[in-house]
């Protein structure tokens, strides 16, 4: 490799070289074409002599214990705890970040802490965790780094989960969620124009990886939507994509939908009021979808699970706080025995709302 490189840099995948002397990164629909020395939008990947590398790998901007209702995930082994972790940079550029302090760093020394993939996945076993997250900022832009901890953390038994936005390319996209047992899917918004002024991006190629997860994948799946006041609130977006959601993925789908704060470069934007996370609320439970709920917020109803069959309150959250579980390994209700989908284990005692970070020794 070529000395210029960093110690934290490796290999990168998924580019290919151009005619006119660069080279092209293929693993996002930025399509980013880079000369000697350059980096794409995500600045994690970088051009080095005639190869692509990454320059985060093996390295974090932290480490931190959550419950996994904090992902937000609240069907894949409710109550359990998780590791996560991430590093720097993405390949969105949302006006709204609200991890823009990570996402948006081109700092790198804002990665203190350095840790290999087996490291991570030992760490997190002797913790006792159910699973490792890849979050804070989108996995997809460290994927060769997420890729080799989620093999370390299968060899472990230790299940993986994906934080993303969802923005990949096909190929990549296949073998980085052949890896992933869980992701939360980040669907911004439901018009073109919100994507593209908003975040930089497209609707399209998120879609599409919505329907991938679903069709091609056995990965479960959640899906959150911040809803941000006069940008991607209105009642017709929301029936618009609560309607696209139902019909293309199903009623079982997890929806969250979540409450803005004032971050980053909207900050003359006023918080979501609780009123129209319960309004969206109600308008994906009309479209027939089973498990929709709200967070940022205080809201118990909106954050319980409810059986679809007889409404029984199947596990009562308050925040990250699981209050009542009555779902065990099997997950079908114990009123109607309908099964709730998921992944469910034994539950015993709720992880809780901590937050605990961890310093990862490396030698």
């Amino acid at each position: 490799m070529d000395q210029r490189v960093t110690e934290s840099a490796h290999p990168g995948r998924w580019w290919h070289a151009l005619p006119d002397g660069r080279i092209q990164c293929d693993l996002c629909p930025r399509d980013c074409k880079l000369h000697e020395g350059q980096r794409g939008l995500c600045f994690v990947r970088q051009r080095v002599g005639d190869q692509m590398v990454l320059t985060t790998y093996g390295r974090s901007s932290g480490f931190c214990i959550d419950p996994i209702e904090k992902k937000p995930l609240n069907h894949f082994h409710p109550g359990s705890s998780v590791f996560s972790f991430g590093t720097a940079g993405c390949n969105l550029a949302c006006k709204f970040c609200q991890n823009w302090d990570i996402s948006k760093s081109r700092e790198m020394d804002r990665l203190m802490d350095a840790a290999s993939p087996e490291r991570i996945a030992e760490v997190a076993a002797e913790a006792g965790c159910k699973s490792v997250a890849f979050t804070y900022n989108d996995p997809v832009i460290f994927a060769e780094y997420a890729m080799d901890t989620a093999d370390a953390c299968h060899a472990r038994g230790v299940a993986t989960v994906a934080v993303t936005a969802g923005y990949i390319h096909a190929e990549p996209r296949r073998e980085f969620y052949a890896k992933m047992d869980a992701a939360n899917v980040d669907l911004k918004g439901f018009t073109e124009a919100f994507y593209f002024q908003q975040t930089g991006a497209h609707l399209a190629p998120v879609l599409d990886t919505l329907q991938y997860l679903k069709n091609e994948t056995d990965c479960w799946f959640e899906i959150t939507t911040l809803l941000i006041p006069g940008l991607n609130d209105s009642s017709e977006e929301l029936e618009a994509m609560t309607k696209w959601i139902a019909e293309h993925l199903g009623p079982d789908v997890p929806l969250h939908f979540t409450a803005f704060h004032p971050d980053y470069k909207m900050t003359d934007v006023a918080p979501t009021p609780k009123a129209t996370l319960r309004r969206a609320r109600e308008i994906a439970r009309a479209q027939g979808l089973h498990y929709v709920y709200t967070g940022n917020v205080h809201d118990e109803d909106g954050g319980t699970t409810f059986c679809p069959g007889c409404q029984a309150p199947l596990i009562v959250r308050d925040w990250y706080e699981i209050r009542h579980c009555e779902l065990d390994e099997r997950g079908t209700c114990p009123h109607c025995g309908t099964t709730i989908a998921g992944r469910f284990s034994r539950f015993q005692r709720g992880f809780g709302s901590r937050r605990m970070p961890v310093r990862i020794a490396t030698a």
